[in-house]
């Protein structure tokens, strides 16, 4: 059971893991995986579900049915240390880039 909302668990791979961030791009996998492994954070990503969405049926027999385009692919990241919570992480000032400086807010937000 999470704590709170910004701890939350999910099974991702087969895997109990910390969630780190859903529906990320594939940048920002990237950004973040190199910044948790630097850490010594474990760290699984996993395409994130489709969303749940209406099929716009037909009123008739005879009107096409309309084509709902597909979304853009996004992933779960997760880490298998349980104990990571990314809020206390970046406020608690816990993490580090490659070059030994701080990960900031900003830096974490990608501005």
């Amino acid at each position: 059971m999470a704590i709170n909302q910004n701890h939350t668990f999910d099974e991702l791979d087969g895997v109990k893991c910390c969630i780190v961030e859903k529906n990320a791009t594939q940048e920002r996998v990237d950004y973040l995986q190199k910044i948790l492994a630097f850490n010594h954070y474990t760290v699984v990503v996993v395409p994130s579900p489709p969303d749940k969405k209406a099929v716009n049926k037909p009123v008739a027999e005879e009107a096409p049915v309309q084509e709902i385009p597909p979304a853009p692919t996004t992933f779960t990241i997760g880490v298998t240390d349980l104990t990571f919570n990314p809020t206390n992480a970046i406020w608690g000032r816990l993490l580090v880039n490659t070059d030994g400086t701080v990960v900031t807010l900003k830096q974490w937000l990608g501005q």
